[in-house]
């Protein structure tokens, strides 16, 4: 597992390779990631937006943001948590994620980045 602390905000990952899968003739490696958001802060926080910068070896790497995550904004109050499932496809068995999640500050209405910690997506490993 995969651990980062930004402004009180602790991000956790956990990943798992789901096996290789065939899409319009290519062979792809399926990967799950695991992410929990706890918030170890004083104030309440909302998730906003995303911004991932996914690596695969054998390809482009990839600019992935948007709204929220898997189609929700948590807002997180103090000791809160949040945890949710999601996945992506490469074109090798290597490669890696990272980014940041943007939230706001629910009393001084500021917006703030979270770092996302990069983590390795390996064939070879069930886990980190």
């Amino acid at each position: 597992m995969v651990e980062q602390i930004t402004k009180g905000i602790k991000i956790s990952v956990k990943t798992k390779y789901d096996g290789s899968l065939y899409r319009n003739h290519r062979l792809y490696h399926n990967f799950s990631y695991y992410i929990t958001i706890e918030n170890k802060s004083l104030d309440t926080v909302q998730l906003t937006d995303r911004y991932w910068k996914i690596f695969d070896s054998l390809n482009n790497t990839e600019i992935v943001e948007g709204e929220g995550v898997v189609g929700q904004t948590p807002i997180l109050e103090p000791q809160d948590s949040y945890t949710y499932k999601s996945g992506c496809f490469l074109s090798s068995g290597i490669g890696s994620m990272g980014g940041y999640y943007t939230m706001v500050n629910l009393k001084t209405e500021e917006d703030f980045r979270v770092t996302i910690p990069t983590f390795q997506l390996s064939t070879l490993a069930s886990s980190n």
